[in-house]
């Protein structure tokens, strides 16, 4: 079982690679402690199959390879199956993108909640109801009696959202990812929701791993961020530095923020060969 210093997750040389042999995610190393880490890069750059090789959640199609892989304690390259299920809620947790799709339209948010108490831990059905409320009152929803009965095609996104890091923390968690938690939500309540998952974070002493495209949510919300680029971190630096980004990569993410200053022009665009000659000097 990790302590307060004991790292969460550490990977060295981690490479993820489909059917056909093409590494996706490549040789990649990385430590992640009691901390909100950011990571963040272009859509195909590898991010959610890292964090999905940190669940025990990669297709079956794809082929992972590791010196060192360890979750929570644990040698993720030697668990099986049941393993997993045990850790999954109990130790590690994920919110995904959009509740839509992660909920289940068929049970109730109370039902959904508790499952993962009704997995992972020994208590009665009083004790479960009692949690459950305590949950989803703390992700800041309203009269949590009355919302256990409804379904999830009653809430508001935000909400839908709320209830998805209800589910994710209700057992107690070490480690929470966070896989574009606001992305399906607008501006206002995406800073809402960040900052409900980093006091809440904070709180219960946990890791975070958020991946993200918001950069400047990153800079506010996170202490570190590792910058992907086709299968490879390029970049890793306090999440407070990212204005004053030196490496050329970063650089461009941080400045092609689209904002009301830059309404009506065009953005920077990143300069690939420059990059590549970077990489080869570096």
């Amino acid at each position: 079982m990790p302590t307060d210093s004991t790292p969460l997750v550490v990977a060295d040389n981690l490479t993820i690679s489909s059917a056909a042999g093409v590494a996706l995610v490549k040789n990649i190393s990385f430590t992640l402690g009691r901390e909100r880490v950011a990571l963040v890069g272009e859509s195909g750059s590898g991010k959610s199959l890292t964090a999905r090789s940190l669940m025990g959640l990669l297709s079956p199609a794809l082929h992972l390879q590791a010196s060192t892989l360890s979750v929570a304690g644990e040698n993720a390259l030697t668990l099986s199956e049941s393993r997993w299920s045990q850790l999954r809620g109990s130790r590690l947790a994920m919110v995904m993108q959009d509740p839509k799709y992660a909920l289940n339209p068929m049970r109730t948010i109370g039902w959904q909640v508790a499952e993962p108490l009704k997995l992972h831990a020994r208590l009665s059905r009083a004790e479960i109801k009692e949690k459950v409320c305590e949950m989803l009152d703390a992700v800041g929803l309203p009269q949590p009696a009355q919302l256990m009965q409804r379904y999830p095609h009653q809430l508001s996104g935000g909400m839908g959202q709320r209830v998805m890091l209800a589910i994710a923390l209700i057992a107690d968690p070490q480690f929470l990812i966070a896989d574009e938690p606001t992305s399906a939500l607008d501006h206002a309540m995406r800073d809402q929701v960040l900052a409900l998952i980093r006091r809440l974070v904070e709180q219960r002493n946990m890791g975070l791993l958020l991946i993200s495209h918001d950069l400047q949510q990153v800079s506010e919300h996170c202490e570190r961020v590792m910058v992907m680029y086709q299968g490879n971190i390029l970049d890793t630096l306090p999440a407070a530095n990212l204005p004053q980004a030196t490496h050329p990569y970063t650089r461009t993410l941080w400045s092609c923020r689209p904002s009301k200053a830059t309404q009506g022009k065009p953005l920077p665009t990143l300069d690939r060969a420059a990059l590549e000659a970077y990489r080869e000097h570096d």
